[in-house]
């Protein structure tokens, strides 16, 4: 028996999400065909966590048991990527590991990538990769907001009403608003994330850019522990699971 884990890179548009579903087309079911029809056996994947419908990845990271060694990484990257060419999903990477390695329970951290496209025009690049924002952000404010996600605290007001976690506490270890010419670019790291949390912690830090909110007004709405005070979640086109990190 063989432990190997793999990096795959995808564009959620069109999907329901990373996990399996049966109301429509997932990342784990159509990596899970791919890989069993290279290796030649019914193969099971565990993902490092789940992404939701319309969410991206740079770098999911997933694991899977095989009674075959993988002995050519290029030509098994080239077989299985062959299988895939159809979707906007990629394998990019595949290590072995030893048998205890753990996709989901082994993660030191992850990190969250939000890009805001804030321009007065629409960007046909960035369609469905990107939220646009006509109304100039103050990226200033923007950025003292931020700061009030740092650290452990109960996240209630900032999860989804469908969230299975079982405790709403985490911690955010670093968190960043970028400038890029016309892109907005937020980034979170934790060693784990409730629903939808990375996308309302966006659309808080929106409020704020558009001073419908004061940056302080973030610490309040999370000591209240209640979604309605939450600003409305990001959409998901402009999230990215960006890192996996072990």
């Amino acid at each position: 028996m063989f432990n190997y884990q793999i990096i795959i890179e995808y564009v959620g548009t069109n999907f329901v999400g990373w996990q399996i579903q049966k109301n429509g087309s997932s990342i784990q079911s159509i990596v899970q065909k791919a890989l069993s029809k290279v290796l030649k056996s019914k193969i099971k994947i565990i993902g490092s966590g789940r992404t939701d419908a319309g969410v991206h990845a740079k770098g999911q990271s997933a694991s899977f048991f095989s009674d075959n060694e993988i002995k050519d990484k290029y030509k098994f990257l080239n077989s299985v990527n062959f299988f895939l060419k159809e979707k906007p999903i990629s394998i990019i990477k595949i290590g072995k590991k030893n048998l205890n390695f753990h996709a989901r329970h082994s993660v030191k951290k992850k990190i969250y990538k939000y890009i805001i496209l804030n321009r007065l025009t629409r960007s046909p690049m960035y369609e469905n990769r990107a939220w646009f924002i006509k109304k100039k952000l103050n990226i200033k404010t923007m950025r003292k907001g931020i700061k009030f996600f740092l650290g452990h605290h109960d996240f209630s007001s900032m999860r989804s009403a469908s969230c299975s976690a079982t405790s709403p506490n985490r911690t955010i270890t670093k968190a960043e608003v970028k400038k890029k010419k016309d892109k907005i670019i937020i980034k979170f790291e934790s060693k784990s994330f409730l629903q939808k949390q990375v996308r309302s912690m966006v659309g808080c830090l929106k409020y704020v850019g558009e001073q419908k909110w004061k940056p302080e007004k973030i610490k309040s709405v999370i000591k209240l522990r209640k979604r309605e005070n939450c600003a409305p979640p990001a959409p998901p086109d402009g999230l990215y699971l960006e890192k996996v990190f072990y």
